[in-house]
């Protein structure tokens, strides 16, 4: 959720906040060419890293630390990357903190634009004897817009035993181990507001208190204990969570994940040589993958990537692709006037330090053929012109090519429509190839943002996910503020496990958001010719903030047919005493939630049945 800190003050009455606020197996290695990695031209400026750190092989901001630095001088980078970044919600500085193996003293906060990573083949290899913090002092304790930033793979030994992450959107933490407890939400003094993340395949030994945050998605983790829920927190393949209980409280709970990979990531191993590994599918799991000693997997060198710099051209990074190279991103804004074309089965494109793509001249950005096994992680997609068509698509029209055995799959990949700059695209993310695997997406119409980046006609986007493949799964999906449907899901036999949604905020007139007789547009509409698709853990809210009496006459609109099965879904009304609001939780079902603060739930609906 993103609503800025005036509209936020809207839940502070909300006794439904209120009530809570409690206080691997193998490691193979790819056949490696000797030659060292292709690089781009251009390079970074730097930044508050300095020296200390530099990489010149992976550019200036990504800052490499070893233990022979000196913790005191590693805290003093560490730092003045934080200040830089803190409050840094627009800007253009993108920062990538590695860790090689070993253990240090130091706490890492971490801001805007901010990927803190460790370089082992597991965890426990870097430990961070302190705390790796996402907190909201920035903004008074409002939590809910803290996005774009990002820690894996680290152990994290908190002195005081209590770790902190308090995102929102865009904020996911994975692969990591924390030793002691873990909290979801701001310190005080302030508002102490969160909404909104991602954990994955990690491990708290001790309890995860969720506080304020009001909707979460663990997949694949292990937990000590969990206390604390709000609207909506769903659970995936996760030992030591709560028990099914929606809506009170409102715990999800799916006891094995059944298809996913892991995120690939970056190793370095004995000889000061960089890796990037990449999990193998795993098939009906629970539990994180690295439980039993490192993860299956394969490991790819370096020296098979092209390592581009912000200033590539899309020309230069396609030549590579073509030449087979795969292609790690390093932190930068790359504006592109045409888009990167991926048509290699299993290639992986990899961003460090949110990566950012920008359209300049209404193009898409990432095209990925009908092929399988591709990896698109850790990149931002940015409208940066009016009338792109999309930014990312994975395939191109109907296909009847399955991927079931090595699907293509998109990790911590986000879209931004407006915010900071003006731009529009009509679909952000398309998917027409079957069996794709999406792991933590957010994409945002912005709602707020630089001066002139923001409005009806400003930051124009009808919808943000369009789904014509089959067999489509999506772990942790966040839709805001697009013009018509949010999600259009016209392909068959499709899966989400938590979805989280915003309704636009800035319809100007109820009839600038029509379409027939029906007022606005659902959030998640599945197609009327489908015949099977299920979704868990759902939540659409709506705040129309120019009090304009807007209404929606549903949040979720699908096919009344047996196969189509919703479970644990809702809606939330947040106009205070404006007018507005939802009419129908699902096609005509469902109380409404208008005129003032409310909330709705719904425990199942299929086939015009409402549970």
């Amino acid at each position: 959720m993103s609503l800025t800190p005036n509209r936020r003050t809207l839940l502070r009455g909300s006794a439904a906040l209120a009530a809570a606020l409690p206080l691997a197996g193998a490691f193979a290695a790819s056949p490696a060419a000797a030659a060292p990695a292709v690089s781009g031209g251009a390079a970074a400026d730097r930044g508050p890293g300095g020296g200390l750190g530099h990489d010149p092989g992976l550019g200036a901001n990504v800052l490499v630390f070893d233990p022979s630095m000196g913790d005191a001088a590693i805290q003093a980078q560490v730092d003045a990357v934080f200040t830089t970044q803190q409050s840094n919600q627009f800007g253009t500085e993108r920062y990538a903190l590695a860790f090689k193996p070993g253990t240090y003293n130091v706490d890492v906060n971490v801001g805007f634009y901010t990927h803190v990573l460790g370089l082992g083949a597991s965890p426990d290899d870097v430990v961070i004897n302190g705390h790796v913090t996402v907190d909201a002092q920035w903004l008074q304790g409002n939590g809910t817009q803290d996005f774009w930033r990002a820690a894996e793979n680290l152990c994290i030994v908190p002195p005081d035993g209590l770790e902190r992450w308090a995102v929102a959107q865009a904020g996911p933490m994975r692969r990591t181990h924390i030793k002691g407890d873990l909290s979801l939400w701001p310190s005080p003094p302030g508002n102490q507001w969160s909404s909104g993340g991602f954990l994955a395949d990690s491990l708290v030994d001790g309890q995860v208190q969720s506080g304020s945050q009001q909707q979460w998605l663990s997949r694949n983790d292990s937990f000590g204990s969990w206390t604390g829920s709000n609207w909506n927190m769903v659970f995936v393949g996760t030992p030591g969570a709560p028990a099914q209980s929606f809506p009170n409280p409102p715990f999800t709970v799916v006891d094995r994940t059944p298809t996913v990979r892991e995120k690939p990531f970056l190793t370095i191993d004995g000889h000061g040589s960089y890796h990037v590994f990449v999990p193998a599918l795993r098939r009906d799991s629970a539990g994180t993958s690295w439980a039993s000693g490192r993860a299956e997997g394969y490991s790819i060198p370096l020296s098979d990537f092209y390592v581009a710099r912000p200033g590539d051209s899309a020309s230069s990074i396609n030549e590579a692709l073509d030449r087979g190279r795969h292609l790690l991103l390093t932190p930068g804004v790359y504006p592109l006037s045409s888009p990167i074309r991926v048509n290699r089965p299993g290639t992986v494109l990899l961003g460090l330090g949110l990566a950012t793509l920008q359209a300049t001249h209404g193009s898409s950005l990432i095209e990925v053929a009908d092929v399988g096994g591709v990896s698109v992680a850790g990149v931002l997609l940015e409208a940066a012109s009016a009338g792109s068509p999309v930014l990312l698509r994975v395939g191109d029209g109907p296909s009847r090519r399955s991927h079931a055995e090595d699907p293509t799959v998109l990790f911590d990949v986000y879209a931004r429509i407006g915010g900071a700059v003006a731009g529009g695209a009509t679909v952000s993310i398309q998917l027409d190839s079957n069996d794709v695997i999406c792991d933590n997406l957010w994409l945002w119409r912005a709602d707020h943002g630089l001066d002139g980046t923001v409005g009806w006609t400003v930051n124009p986007a009808d919808t943000g996910f369009l789904v014509n493949g089959d067999r489509v799964t999506a772990y942790g999906l966040a839709v805001e503020h697009y013009q018509k449907y949010e999600v259009l899901w016209n392909g068959n036999h499709g899966r989400t496990y938590f979805f989280q949604n915003e309704h636009p905020y800035d319809v100007p007139t109820q009839s600038a958001w029509v379409h027939g007789s029906t007022n606005g547009y659902a959030a998640y509409k599945v197609a009327d010719p489908v015949t099977e698709h299920q979704a868990w853990g759902l939540g659409s809210y709506c705040y129309f903030d120019l009090s304009a009496n807007i209404y929606t006459d549903r949040a979720y609109e699908v096919p009344d047919t047996p196969g189509v099965v919703f479970t644990d879904l809702m809606t939330v009304c947040l106009n205070g005493a404006g007018g507005g609001g939802i009419l129908h939780c699902i096609n005509n079902s469902g109380d409404p939630v208008e005129n003032g603060f409310g909330t709705y739930d719904m425990t199942s609906y299929s086939n015009g049945v409402a549970g």
